[in-house]
């Protein structure tokens, strides 16, 4: 994984911190807890559940050792659809759409097609 792939996970990780993104890793799956970076910036630690972590750092030569389960665009229901029109205007002016896509496990950055994500199953995210 490169650097600037690391760059570009990470800052997905990060806004979807609120929102239970389900992540894939070698030991398994679970719930993306929280995200640590090193004073010097060149490693950081994804917590995976309360008592599994999970690092990767600059000489990491494997694939990533961490990829959330996201939900790609072409996935969205009519009623989200519906849900996101009706909102889009009012969360534009407030500058926070990409909260709603974040929330709903959406790929708008385009991580699965990267290789830096996978592809949710159907129900993985279907709230009761």
């Amino acid at each position: 994984m490169t650097q600037k792939e690391k760059q570009i996970l990470l800052k997905d990780l990060s806004s979807r911190l609120p929102y239970e993104v389900i992540c894939h890793t070698k030991k398994g799956d679970g719930h993306l807890c929280s995200i640590n970076q090193t004073i010097f910036g060149t490693e950081y630690g994804l917590n995976i559940s309360p008592i599994k972590r999970h690092y990767f750092n600059d000489s990491e030569q494997d694939e990533a050792v961490i990829k959330p389960y996201l939900r790609s665009m072409s996935s969205m229901t009519e009623e989200e659809k519906d849900e996101y029109y009706n909102i889009w205007l009012e969360l534009w002016r407030q500058g926070t759409p990409f909260d709603w896509l974040s929330a709903h496990h959406f790929d708008y950055r385009g991580l699965i097609e990267q290789g830096l994500a996978l592809e949710a199953p159907e129900d993985m995210y279907k709230t009761e």
